[in-house]
């Protein structure tokens, strides 16, 4: 794995503390109703995609996720302006518009989405680690989920052929205690979602997703097996700050609880050992900050100035033969 150096807790610390204020706009602007329909928030499990991310090879290696999935593109290299302008159903957006919050897409970047069906994104991870083996690439691809969609019998069709093909894929459950609103205890006769692996043969353990460090090493074991000996199942345990959604009235848990969490938030643990290793001034500190406010308000600049898409492009991007014969009508 490449060492963790002074250079990566700085890039930790930007870019982490950038998804986090990126995402809080969005909560702005949603309530603003510049954003519309579900918007899932990723705030408090940074961890998890800064500790992927520096495991992975990003020359090759894939993601695909749920519809919590701003960020991940992000950290994947998508200009976050068009990720911005995205949700706001503008014609710059990834998916021009058309894809919102919930389908962020990048073939350029191997990113595969953003799936708003629970757990449906399973299978398509382990078809693009397929074709990957089919083609004679090394390459792994990360398929993400929630410990909603472990439940999902999908998941176990998934493992039993992933396993039987070897498939380069790393399956990675982010476990943030709650699907929806029920708790992971109410949702099976074990709190252990990695040992679902087992069954399978699979290699699979927990990690602390809290913490990069520790989701970086484990991810880079995982990626190193899958790369030459087929898939691995990591349950990374983290949390989230917001509700499920911007609609998530949050009764199913207390004040406290989120509190608790909070005392150890990822960017405040990859903070202070900044400060306490001296990595960097608090001046320059203050000018990562701004650096990031200020980007985060060229994101918004560039998706309100944006155009709105011309509605032909319902039709343009939905069928690839212009004179398709069953289209009647037009816009």
């Amino acid at each position: 794995m490449k060492e963790i150096t002074k250079e990566t807790y700085l890039k930790w610390y930007k870019d982490m503390l950038f998804w986090r204020k990126f995402e809080d706009k969005l909560a702005a602007v949603y309530i603003q109703q510049k954003v519309r329909g579900f918007l899932h928030l990723y705030n408090g499990q940074e961890a998890v995609l800064a500790g992927a991310l520096h495991a992975m090879d990003l020359t090759k290696d894939k993601m695909i996720t749920a519809y919590r999935n701003h960020v991940q593109p992000i950290g994947m290299g998508v200009d976050p302006k068009r990720v911005m302008a995205e949700l706001y159903g503008k014609e710059t957006g990834t998916s021009h518009g058309m894809g919102g919050s919930m389908h962020i897409f990048s073939k350029e970047h191997r990113f595969y989405g953003g799936h708003g069906i629970v757990g449906g994104q399973i299978p398509l991870g382990a078809g693009i680690a397929f074709a990957d083996k089919y083609k004679g690439s090394d390459a792994v691809t990360l398929t993400c989920f929630g410990d909603g969609a472990a439940r999902q019998g999908s998941l176990h069709e998934t493992f039993n052929m992933a396993m039987l093909w070897k498939l380069p894929v790393v399956f990675v459950v982010e476990n943030n205690g709650y699907a929806m609103g029920t708790s992971v205890k109410r949702t099976a006769n074990h709190e252990d979602i990695w040992k679902l692996g087992l069954g399978y043969d699979m290699p699979s353990k927990p990690v602390d997703g809290m913490n990069p460090v520790k989701v970086a090493e484990a991810m880079y074991e995982a990626i190193e097996h899958a790369r030459k000996d087929g898939p691995y199942f990591l349950e990374v345990k983290t949390y989230r700050y917001r509700g499920h959604s911007m609609s998530d009235a949050q009764s199913y848990r207390t004040k406290d609880e989120v509190a608790e969490y909070k005392k150890i938030d990822p960017i405040t643990q990859v903070l202070d050992v900044i400060k306490k290793e001296n990595y960097a001034t608090d001046d320059e500190i203050k000018a990562i900050n701004k650096e990031v406010k200020d980007k985060v308000d060229e994101c918004e600049k560039f998706a309100e100035e944006s155009p709105y898409p011309n509605k032909q492009l319902l039709y343009d991007v939905v069928y690839e033969q212009e004179d398709y014969p069953f289209l009647k009508h037009r816009l």
